[in-house]
């Protein structure tokens, strides 16, 4: 039987108990706590120039997608980066990380007039290859905790 086309819509505070042990199983460099987890839910939720977007099987969150837009001079405007994205490893290759990443382009570009929308990782570098998106930039990074 052929997994049912996710549901994706915006996340609320109300869904951090599901979201909650995606985020800790996306984490490689740092060990999220529970609490900052839901206080930044909160944030990111309220923030409109950010959100985070669930895909649903119609009654548990199978994967969801952190989006921002901000303003960049190198692009003459506004772009879009997309910050996390999970889905639940069950779930992968049922088509919810697509529709996730289809819902954060149409959320970025219903909010700002973006040059491009970008995600920074090495991982699952075939996956984003295969959507459309290509290898770009080096990511650095200076750990201060």
């Amino acid at each position: 039987m052929q997994p049912q086309t996710p549901l994706i819509r915006e996340a609320t505070i109300d869904d951090a108990a599901q979201i909650w042990p995606l985020a800790e199983a996306l984490a490689t460099s740092y060990r999220p706590t529970r609490t900052a987890f839901t206080e930044i839910l909160g944030r990111i939720t309220a923030d409109p120039q950010a959100t985070v977007l669930v895909a649903t099987d119609g009654e548990r969150i199978i994967g969801y997608v952190h989006v921002l837009t901000h303003e960049a001079f190198h692009a003459d405007g506004a772009i879009g980066w997309v910050e996390e994205l999970m889905v639940a490893p069950e779930r992968r290759d049922s088509g919810a990380g697509r529709a996730l990443m289809e819902a954060a382009e149409s959320w970025a570009r219903d909010r700002s007039d973006i040059a491009y929308l970008a995600v920074a990782t090495r991982r699952a570098q075939g996956f984003y290859s295969s959507i459309g998106y290509e290898d770009s930039a080096t990511y650095f990074k200076k750990q201060f905790r």
